[in-house]
């Protein structure tokens, strides 16, 4: 069992049988009234979004999830498909890996967490190289204040980069703060 004052960004707990990963965390002491903390949680199986304030001396209790790395196959209708290292085919819900679709190239390996042997999340690499696919052009003399554009990158997401990123540019981006990094040769 973990106690509240251990809990941190990014780790894994169960509450109320389910995994739930903490996306943000707040700790507070409140005078006679103890210490409370107010974390936001995001459910593994379904990708619901709640924030639960626990109270006290509450302890809740870690996931225990195993991470396994698949190659990222296609995505469709049914959800999006992926191949471990045993060849074996599975496939997670288009909500489940909704906000790191944007990050996924075909062939891409990516870490599958598992919950009692079932796949129920991806975790994306902090960093990736993706290809700018359309950038407008940059406005000669706007130098002003560090000014950025926005470019759609090969997935189909948007990116706010530097006036000097061009279509065709690779680019690192951070896939947990959704920002431009470097561009790479």
């Amino acid at each position: 069992m973990i106690s509240l004052g251990q809990l941190k960004r990014g780790m894994a707990i169960v509450h109320e049988g389910a995994p739930w990963f903490i996306t943000d965390v707040a700790h507070s002491k409140q005078g006679r009234a103890g210490a409370v903390v107010r974390a936001k949680l995001k459910n593994l199986k379904n990708g619901n979004i709640v924030e639960k304030t626990f109270q006290g001396n509450e302890k809740v209790e870690p996931a225990d999830l195993q991470y396994k790395t698949a190659q990222f196959l296609y995505k469709d209708e049914i959800g999006v498909h992926f191949m471990d290292e045993a060849y074996e085919q599975f496939s997670l819900g288009l909500d489940v890996v909704e906000e790191s679709l944007g990050y996924l190239k075909e062939g891409q390996e990516v870490d599958i967490a598992m919950w009692e042997g079932n796949p129920i999340s991806i975790k994306v690499p902090p960093k990736v190289v993706l290809t700018v696919t359309e950038a407008p052009p940059a406005v000669k003399g706007d130098t002003a204040n560090n000014p950025s554009k926005t470019v759609t990158l090969e997935t189909g997401i948007t990116l706010q980069v530097p006036m000097f990123v061009k279509e065709g540019d690779n680019v690192r981006v951070n896939t947990e703060m959704h920002t431009y990094v470097e561009r790479v040769a």
